[in-house]
C-alpha cells in the first residue's frame, strides 16, 4: 500500500514539475511580431480617399500676440487656491504658496520677455510633415564637423520625450549630440519629434492609437526624412515607444538606449516580482540602493501613480479642467518636475523646483502645452494604450535584437535590474548606474546623459 502512495506522490510531483516547466517555457518563449497596418489612417474621417501629403516643410512655432495677451489677463486673476496645511511641503501635491510665486514670475517676468523665450525655442530647426493622416512636428538638428579634423561618423538618432515633457527637454542635450567630441568617434543627426498629440503634433481622431501604433508613425517619420537605419533614445513614453520601434522594426533600428529601460513581457514581470521579494538573486550588491524591493514599489504606485489611473480612464475630464486654466495647468505639470526629479523634494515647501531647473526652463515646457492646447490629447496616450493593450502585450514579448544600453539615474521612481531585462534585451551591451539625476536627465543633466549615450555607442561599435 505504501508503494502505491509513493508512486502516486512521485507521479503527482512529476506532473506538477512538467506543468510548471511548460508554463515557464511559455512565459520565456519569444513572442511574434503582431501584424500591424503600417499605413493605418489616424486622422479625422474624410469624404474622399486619403492621399498623404509627403512634403517636409519648415514649421513656424510663433505664437500670436493675442494669445500672450489673453494669458497675461488670465494670470492677473486673483489666485484662490487654498492655503496648504502646515509643514506638508509638496506631499499633498503642488504647494499653493509656491504656485503663487510661479504665477507671479510667469506673469510679471517670463511673459514680459516672451519674445526672448520664443526666439530661444526657435533656435533649433522645426519642420512638419504628414504621416498616416497626422501632421507631425519635429526638430531636425544636423551634425557639425570641425574643419581640419578627421570627420566623425554620422549616425541618425530618433530622440523621443514623454509626459509631461516636450521637445524642450532636449535643448541642451541636442547640441552635445550634434557637436564633435573627443569622447566619441561619432556625431549624430537628430530627429526629435513632438509625439502625436503633444505640442505641435496632431493627435489621433480615432481610438486605439496606443504605443505600438505611435511606434509605427515614428518609424515612418524616420523613413520620410531619409533614414532607414537609425538609433533610438528615449525616456518615459519615449522609452516605451522606442522599445516598440526596436521590437517591431529590427531591420531599421541599429541600437536602442534608454534612461528608463523596462520589461513588460510576462517573464519580465515574473522576474520583477521575484526580484522584489528576493533582491539578492537578481541585483548586484553594489547597486542595491537602486532596487528597494516590493514595499517601495507598492508605496510608489500608491503615492505617485494616481495621475496615470485618471489619465488612462478619464483623460478628457482632467483635460477639460485644465483648458483655459493656465494656473491649474502649471500646477499639474510642474508637480511632476518636483517629485519625479527627486522624491525627497516632496518634503520641501518649494518642491525643490529650482534646485535642478530654472523657472524659465520649466515655463518653456508649460507654454508649449498651453499655446498648442495639447494637454488633453497628450494624456489620451494613456487611455489609448489601454484600448490597444493587445498589441502592447504582443510587442512586449518580442525581444529587441539590436544592441541596447540602459542608464539608471538614482532618483528615478523605479529601476529594473539587468537580470530582469535579459529576455527583452538579449544584446544589452551597456548598463550604468548614476548617483544623481531623476526622471528628466536630458533636461536636468544633459552632459551626463550624453556621456552615457556615447559610451553605449562606443561599446556597440556601429
Amino acid at each position: 500500500m505504501a508503494n502505491i502512495w509513493a508512486r502516486i506522490l512521485v507521479a503527482a510531483v512529476t506532473i506538477l514539475v512538467a506543468v510548471g516547466y511548460k508554463n515557464y517555457r511559455d512565459l520565456s518563449a519569444p513572442g511574434k511580431r503582431p501584424d500591424l497596418d503600417n499605413q493605418e489612417y489616424w486622422g479625422p474621417t474624410l469624404k474622399e480617399p486619403y492621399r498623404e501629403n509627403k512634403a517636409i516643410l519648415p514649421f513656424d512655432i510663433s505664437v500670436k500676440p493675442e494669445v500672450i495677451e489673453d494669458l497675461v489677463s488670465q494670470l492677473r486673476r486673483p489666485l484662490k487656491a487654498q492655503a496648504p496645511l502646515e509643514g506638508v511641503g509638496f506631499k499633498y501635491g503642488f504647494n499653493a504658496n509656491e504656485l503663487a510665486k510661479v504665477v507671479k514670475y510667469w506673469r510679471d517676468t517670463y511673459l514680459a520677455k516672451w519674445s526672448e523665450r520664443e526666439q530661444y525655442l526657435k533656435k533649433l530647426d522645426h519642420y512638419q510633415t504628414e504621416i498616416q493622416g497626422l501632421k507631425i512636428h519635429f526638430i531636425h538638428a544636423k551634425p557639425k564637423q570641425v574643419k581640419g579634423q578627421k570627420p566623425k561618423k554620422v549616425l541618425p538618432l530618433l530622440l523621443m520625450h514623454g509626459w509631461p515633457g516636450t521637445v524642450r527637454e532636449f535643448y541642451d542635450f541636442i547640441p552635445l549630440l550634434t557637436t564633435p567630441s573627443d569622447k566619441s568617434d561619432y556625431v549624430f543627426e537628430v530627429i526629435a519629434p513632438s509625439l502625436p498629440g503633444y505640442g505641435w503634433s496632431q493627435g489621433s481622431s480615432k481610438t486605439g492609437f496606443g504605443v505600438a501604433q505611435v511606434a509605427v508613425v515614428m518609424r515612418n517619420l524616420m523613413l520620410r526624412v531619409g533614414f532607414d537605419k537609425f538609433l533610438v533614445q528615449g525616456g518615459d513614453w519615449g522609452s516605451l515607444i522606442g522599445s516598440n520601434v526596436a521590437s517591431l522594426f529590427p531591420e531599421n533600428v541599429l541600437g536602442y538606449h534608454s534612461n528608463m529601460c523596462g520589461n513588460n513581457s510576462p517573464m519580465g514581470q515574473l522576474r520583477l516580482l521575484l526580484a522584489s521579494f528576493f533582491p539578492s538573486w537578481y541585483v548586484d550588491s553594489q547597486y542595491a540602493d537602486f532596487y528597494k524591493g516590493l514595499g517601495h514599489l507598492f508605496g510608489t504606485i500608491m503615492e505617485e501613480m494616481g495621475y496615470a489611473h485618471i489619465q488612462a480612464s478619464k483623460p478628457d475630464t482632467i483635460g477639460n479642467a485644465l483648458i483655459d486654466n493656465p494656473t491649474g495647468l502649471a500646477s499639474y505639470i510642474l508637480e511632476k518636475f518636483s517629485t519625479w526629479t527627486n522624491t525627497e523634494f516632496r518634503l520641501l515647501p518649494d518642491g525643490g523646483l529650482t534646485k535642478k531647473f530654472t523657472y524659465d526652463q520649466l515655463l518653456d515646457n508649460v507654454m508649449i502645452y498651453y499655446v498648442t492646447n495639447s494637454i488633453t490629447t497628450s494624456m489620451r496616450l494613456y487611455s489609448e494604450s489601454m484600448v490597444a493593450s493587445q498589441f502592447a502585450l504582443a510587442v512586449d514579448s518580442v525581444p529587441i535584437q539590436a544592441k541596447a544600453g540602459c542608464a539608471r539615474f538614482a532618483h528615478e521612481i523605479t529601476h529594473v535590474p539587468d537580470s530582469v531585462l535579459a529576455n527583452k534585451f538579449p544584446n544589452l551591451v551597456h548598463s550604468s548606474h548614476h548617483k544623481d539625476g531623476g526622471h528628466f536627465p536630458a533636461f536636468e543633466l544633459p552632459q551626463q546623459l550624453y556621456d552615457d549615450f556615447v559610451s553605449f555607442v562606443q561599446k556597440a561599435n556601429f
